[in-house]
């Protein structure tokens, strides 16, 4: 079998074969103690003792207390300074400079004795912690205990921060954006890596799997999968198989860079997968070692793609406009003319270095995968390619845009609460609006796309993080830094990039990779409570994802246009996307997007925010004035740019920002007018992308290119994004779903009915039945497990309020929002299946339709199922001819409502509720069922008995005005004056400090007139 050495030195220069190479493993130098070491380790020693006890010794035998013995008296500042007043004062800095240092040996020691972890810092005391850290390894060196605590002493003058600092060339190979400052030498190094790991394959698969190994030979080990919430570490494997912990090190630098199973390669030993496998020291020993992988490692098209182009270019790694070429172009652009020239500051977008986050592991251990990336391998898994598993796929630009799909989630959820609201104001029984269209086909598959994809957490906290953060400054009385990009990584940390360095963040931001980053941890943005302050960033706008980390451009701080090239289809995609995010995002208050060339059907998913403009010369004309009136306004407010004002007291009045996008290519005239205009937008608050076939547009600080194969382009900022999209298919369905719901469309329509009736006989009693309104009951079901019961519980609840169908990906987001495997979700349908049972007929009540979604048989039936029916059934069934059948089916209704929808449910489950309409429907529902019972009641004057049905609605829908009006008619129709009066002051009393809507004062106004002279005589 061929052997090889594995050595992953920096100083081995990589070369040809030469012949076949050695598998004994080759474990890290341990260089033998010499004498010198011994002679460093007690010098240290002597000096310790000297600086520990004899500094002291002495301060206290020569000098002595340096401290007055008595109170400060103003007498003293009166006498003359001496020379013993001198040396007293001296000493007692001697004595502070000694309590220093003797906390830095402490804190050295402990790290140096546990082995786990670096050494907190002791503030104020860089030199003095550096100089004990050296002492402290010097005297342990002839142990094994400092064997990696600190560097030689060679390395004395370097400054602590240094040392403490994440290794670069570890950054640089977890994130694209770390490629844009990397030299020559540095590809260089990494073509002979790539060329060394080939050769190391190559050998490897001549030598065949078939051939035994000897006992001295390499053992390996594979990565276990997690168990529960453990995950396997390199710490962990080391302290199984080599007795020592600390000796993941060995292990590290054996693996480092090896092409694993699954294509990827080891660059950190925090970040190990399931079913990686490690080469370990010859030394180790334990059952679950083997003596050879199971598979020799391949060379993957990639990797050998990279050596060919390392080996044409003589070392400078061509990607066909990939990043590293861009980040050359970059550093040239800064350096010389051309983009440089332009804009110094805009050269210097990149990706921020990722950071484990505060609770990962224990201190100094390599650490498990963190939760986050087990959520991002749960939520790989469970999505599967378009028509896998289910028969059919989703959307995948939806799935891929949690933020935009967070935000049209969140409008669309609005606008159809809006119509019930509207719809409300209309005739009582057989109304539009009280039951939404079920979408249908490519709407449909939008809807469960924008469920399943949409992350409504991301922009809650992205909105609380930055609103915090402009209160925090704001309190500082420090203005707000211009911010040209956001990147939000996948462990949810948000990292914002300045335009300049502006200090010391406020807590609990922090500085980031350098000077322009400040960063704020996900667990430190989940502690952010709601603040009343102006959005301070809301031109940001998601344009790709690079490395599992989105990016967010923030338009109107760009100074200067920002170009979008590529072919015309494809940049169709990217302004649709920018356009509907900026619409309706929840990290903006107001703003306008004015829309050029495209998007005149976007407007119906923010009519406030969109409005569409003909052609290019009607746009100048309105930016010309616009910027005239701005710039004036700022003048005027004494404020140098909208950043100050939005920190100011008319925060919420007025800096609300004005992005252009224009998607028709300008004619050479207007792009000159259009450059002028956007030479000081980025202080107005105006921002501009323009599209281009060239890419060549005068004024453009940023150039941007879409390509057919999906990717965002930025040469001179070294960015290759997989863009956000959102195609004109996906456009198309999106708006439907907007158009469907609007509130002002025209009423002739027919009637909606519910999207399910039941048999409201006795010959139709349910098989299964299930209690929603009021506390969560099952009829008809024995409960299952303990453990399970709550999540089949919930997952029957969706079905029920979802009687068209559920998707399996919108159930299995809705149950697990932070990812699940399509195992575990298909576990979850079947068991659902097995305990809802079959009907008499062998049909089971658990189904797939068609399309392939989750449906419920007829037999399974909610309560709310059955109000829906009965209210139906009497306004537009048999109740609708029937005077005594309308009362016996509105009264049957009434008792069905127990109080709110799923009362008393578990907290921290059902929270897929938040984008239901139910909430709203349920309230409308009850009370238009109250108003019908209280209208029956009242035409044969029955007064008290509607008074009654009202009482009862206004339990479940306390906020209905429409109650409140039927209520004092009722009352008033009694003739008791004083019932009425303590029924007015009642409402007064609820209005608090808002007041009493119109409409209700113009009807106490004609029922009770004197109603405001008793509220003053109560008050």
């Amino acid at each position: 079998m061929a052997r090889r050495t594995t050595s992953n030195s920096p100083g081995s220069s990589p070369g040809p074969s030469q012949g076949p190479r050695n598998r004994t493993p080759q474990p890290l130098p341990r260089r033998r103690r010499s004498v010198g070491d011994f002679a460093k380790a007690f010098l240290a020693l002597v000096a310790l003792l000297v600086l520990l006890i004899g500094v002291p010794g002495a301060l206290a035998t020569q000098i002595g207390w340096p401290l007055p013995s008595g109170a400060p008296k103003v007498e003293w500042l009166q006498q003359e300074i001496t020379v013993d007043t001198f040396i007293n004062v001296l000493t007692v800095v001697v004595w502070l400079a000694w309590a220093q240092f003797t906390a830095c040996v402490l804190v050295e020691v402990k790290a140096a004795l546990s082995g786990v972890g670096l050494p907190n810092r002791v503030p104020g005391a860089g030199p003095s912690q550096l100089l004990a850290r050296q002492l402290v390894a010097a005297m342990l060196l002839v142990g094994a205990t400092a064997a990696s605590f600190a560097p030689g002493l060679s390395q004395l003058g370097q400054q602590l921060e240094g040392n403490q600092r994440p290794a670069v060339a570890a950054a640089a190979q977890q994130t694209p954006g770390g490629l844009l400052g990397q030299q020559q030498e540095q590809a260089a190094a990494s073509a002979a890596a790539l060329a060394e790991q080939a050769a190391d394959a190559a050998a490897h698969a001549e030598g065949g799997s078939g051939a035994r190994v000897s006992e001295d030979d390499t053992k390996f080990y594979r990565i276990q999968p997690p168990e529960g919430r453990h995950h396997d570490s390199l710490w962990e494997v080391a302290e199984r198989h080599l007795g020592d912990g600390r000796r993941y090190k060995e292990i590290y630098q054996l693996n480092k860079d090896r092409t694993q199973p699954d294509g990827s390669k080891l660059s950190e030993a925090s970040l190990i997968r399931p079913g990686w496998i490690m080469e370990m020291p010859g030394d180790a020993r334990g059952g679950e070692l083997v003596e050879m992988p199971d598979e020799a490692p391949k060379v993957s098209p990639e990797v050998q793609r990279q050596i060919s182009d390392y080996s044409r270019t003589g070392g400078a790694h061509q990607q066909g406009g990939g990043q590293q070429g861009s980040g050359q172009a970059g550093q040239d652009g800064r350096q010389g003319g051309g983009f440089g020239a332009q804009d110094r500051d805009t050269a210097h977008i990149s990706l921020p270095e990722q950071r484990p986050a505060p609770d990962q592991g224990r201190p100094g251990q390599p650490g498990r995968q963190d939760q986050g990336q087990e959520q991002r391998q749960g939520q790989e898994q469970a999505t599967p390619a378009a028509g896998e598993g289910s028969g059919f796929g989703l959307p995948q630009a939806l799935l891929g845009a949690p933020l935009l799909a967070a935000g049209l989630l969140g409008a669309l959820g609005r606008r159809r609460r809006q119509a019930l609201w509207q719809s409300a104001l209309g005739a009582v029984g057989g109304r539009r609006g009280m039951e939404p269209p079920t979408p249908t086909g490519a709407a449909a598959d939008a809807q469960d796309a924008l469920l399943v994809g949409a992350d409504p957490e991301g922009v809650r906290l992205l909105d609380r993080s930055l609103r915090g953060l402009a209160a925090a400054l704001a309190g500082e009385s420090r203005a707000l830094p211009t911010v040209y990009a956001a990147w939000m990584s996948g462990n949810g940390d948000l990292h914002l990039q300045l335009a300049q360095p502006a200090g010391k963040p406020p807590t609990p931001w922090q500085l980031g990779q350098d000077q322009t980053f400040w960063m704020l941890a996900r667990a430190d943005a989940e502690r952010y409570e709601d603040v009343d302050t102006a959005a301070p960033y809301p031109g940001l706008v998601s344009l790709g994802t690079m490395d599992d980390s989105r990016l967010l451009l923030n338009l109107e701080s760009v100074p200067g246009i920002v170009s979008l090239s590529g072919r015309e289809q494809d940049r169709a995609g990217v302004f649709a996307s920018v356009a509907a995010e900026l619409a309706t995002n929840g990290w903006s208050d107001r703003m306008t997007i004015t829309l050029v060339g495209f998007g005149e059907d976007l407007t119906p998913l923010a009519p406030n925010r969109l409005r569409h403009l003909d052609d290019i010369e009607a746009l100048v004309e309105t930016m010309e004035a616009e910027t005239r009136q701005r710039r004036g306004a700022l003048g005027a407010a004494g404020h140098d740019s909208v950043l100050t004002g939005r920190t100011g007291p008319a925060q919420h009045t007025r800096w609300a920002p004005h992005l252009v996008l224009l998607a028709a290519e300008p004619s050479a005239e207007d792009a000159v007018k259009l450059a002028e205009l956007a030479a000081d937008a980025s202080r107005l608050g105006i921002g501009y992308l323009v599209g281009t076939q060239s890419g060549d547009l005068p004024g453009a600080a940023w150039e941007m290119e879409i390509t057919s194969e999906g990717k965002l382009l930025a040469p001179l900022l070294g960015l290759e994004l997989d863009a956000q999209l959102l195609p004109v298919s996906q456009q198309r369905a999106v708006v439907e779903l907007f158009t469907d719901a609007d509130p002002e469309r025209d009423d002739d329509r027919p009637a909606t009915t519910p999207p399910f009736l039941v048999d409201i006989s006795e010959q139709g009693r349910p098989a299964v039945y299930a209690r929603l309104v009021g506390p969560y009951e099952i009829i008809g079901l024995e409960t299952p497990d303990g453990e399970r019961s709550p999540l089949l519980h919930e997952a029957l609840a969706l079905l029920l309020l979802h009687r068209e169908g559920v998707h399996p990906r919108v159930l299995s987001s809705a149950l697990w929002p932070r990812g699940v495997t399509d195992d575990v979700r298909d576990a979850l349908v079947e068991r659902l299946r097995a305990w809802l049972g079959a009907d008499p007929d062998g049909t089971p009540r658990l189904a797939a339709d068609a399309t392939g979604r989750l449906k419920l048989a007829k037999s399974v039936v909610s309560d709310l199922d059955v109000l829906r029916s009965l209210y139906h059934e009497s306004t537009q069934g048999r109740g609708a001819n029937s005077r005594a059948v309308r009362g016996r089916l509105l009264t049957d209704a009434l008792v069905l409502v127990r109080g709110p929808l799923l009362a008393e449910r578990p907290e921290g489950r059902y929270g897929w509720l938040t984008h239901e309409i139910i909430d709203a429907q349920l309230p409308l529902l009850v009370a238009d069922i109250g108003l019908a019972l209280s209208a029956f009641h009242l035409e044969k004057n029955r007064a008290e008995k509607a008074i009654e049905a009202l009482d009862a609605a206004l339990g479940s829908a306390p906020g209905d005005e429409r109650l409140w009006h039927e209520l004092l008619r009722a009352t008033h129709s009694t003739g008791d004056s004083d019932r009425l009066k303590r029924l007015a002051a009642d409402l007064v009393a609820r209005s608090g400090a808002r007041g009493l809507p119109p409409r209700t004062e113009a009807l106490l106004d004609e029922l009770l007139p004197t109603w405001r002279s008793g509220v003053a005589a109560a008050g």
